[in-house]
């Protein structure tokens, strides 16, 4: 237990796959995926838009494969990719052979549609053949007539049993390298099927709220969802699906797990929403900032508070920090204590040198640490 035991999450144990060199579950780190929503068959838009989202720190990328044309370019967009591709299948099972050939390093099916058990034994045999992984994703716009003639609408155990239904299919083709999910639209369909399944496997889970909207409502929405989740230490990957630029979705995503603690990249931002005490236009400061350290990828914390009723406080908390001062002079706080003052025409430039010199100090300790260890660990031999 920590010393702020109210922060600490007790993540789910799992059993962890591999999704190409990336580990999912049996506690590895929580990864950040999203969906490119270029055509597929375009690589060149899609190897693009996979590098905009890889930039901003997409794990894994999916792609949807609806065609010949689209698993005829995965093998140029998996060559190029820095990051391991998950190919999206619906219907037609013969794309999940085609993908797995191209290079893909898992196959996303929704079995519901995917047509007989011997099609999905098949895609198992291409994908032991190929190495990848799998991942049975249930959606409960989608589910088997069977259990909707059961439940009479999608439920959590409707969701449930259909993942528990297709985890038996790929056991029985002596298949395990796969994770679930059971995703609604519902917020609460969606965390009730995934608590669910959490108490009845120990599969590695990809969460998600499927169709929740825009970016500023799907956010909402799926921060809620995926949250409670996350608090509780369900989930092993994670996509915020928004009607939006998949970059969009890996942005949220971080910030999502930078707020519970439980991953973090590049500066945590603390503002205040700004009042009339304020001594500068925290909004706009807050704006600037982020635009110009969007490429610091260390993680380390920035308070930018508008005045001194809790400016002080916050800053004590961060790594730097700037507090609004009368006459356009305002306090920086440097390791939570007063280091020295800054005019406002200046501020936002200092700050980021600031940011830049905090993180370089912050890489250069740990590469020190490295040389040590590896130094100790040859010592020892």
């Amino acid at each position: 237990m920590s010393v702020r035991p109210w922060r600490d999450i007790a993540r789910r144990q799992s059993r962890q796959i591999m999704v190409g060199n990336v580990p999912v579950g049996g506690g590895a780190p929580i990864t950040i995926q999203t969906m490119t929503n270029t055509p597929t068959e375009d690589a060149k838009a899609t190897i693009e838009q996979i590098r905009q989202c890889v930039e901003v720190g997409a794990d894994l990328v999916r792609v949807s494969c609806p065609d010949v044309e689209s698993t005829a370019a995965m093998t140029a967009i998996v060559r190029a990719s820095k990051v391991p591709i998950i190919a999206d299948i619906h219907f037609h099972y013969k794309r999940a052979l085609e993908a797995a050939d191209a290079g893909a390093a898992c196959l996303r099916i929704n079995p519901g549609n995917i047509g007989s058990p011997e099609r999905v034994r098949e895609v198992v045999r291409a994908a032991k053949a190929n190495g990848c992984s799998m991942r049975i994703g249930v959606n409960a716009g989608s589910l088997d007539r069977h259990l909707l003639e059961k439940y009479g609408e999608p439920c959590p155990e409707a969701l449930v049993e259909s993942a528990l239904e297709h985890a038996k299919l790929l056991e029985d083709a002596d298949f395990r390298e796969f994770k679930i999910s059971v995703k609604a639209s519902d917020v609460f369909l969606a965390v009730a099927a995934y608590n669910g399944l959490a108490e009845a496997c120990d599969y590695p889970l990809h969460l998600g709220i499927t169709e929740a909207g825009g970016l500023q409502g799907g956010t909402v929405k799926s921060s809620i969802g995926l949250g409670m989740l996350l608090w509780a230490g369900i989930g092993d990957t994670i996509r915020v699906s928004l009607s939006a630029d998949p970059v969009e979705e890996v942005k949220v995503g971080y910030h999502m797990l930078k707020s519970l603690g439980i991953r973090a990249r590049g500066v945590r931002v603390v503002s205040c929403p700004s009042c009339a005490r304020q001594g500068f236009d925290v909004v706009k400061t807050v704006e600037r900032l982020e635009a110009a350290l969007a490429h610091v990828t260390t993680e380390l914390s920035l308070s930018v508070l508008g005045c001194v009723v809790n400016g002080p406080g916050e800053a004590r908390e961060t790594d730097i920090g700037i507090t609004g001062g009368g006459n356009g002079k305002h306090m920086v706080f440097l390791s939570g204590v007063t280091s020295h003052h800054i005019d406002e025409p200046a501020m936002v430039d200092h700050i980021v040198g600031l940011v830049e010199t905090k993180a370089a100090e912050i890489e250069a300790a740990k590469a020190a640490k490295l040389l040590a260890e590896a130094g100790l660990l040859v010592a020892a031999e």
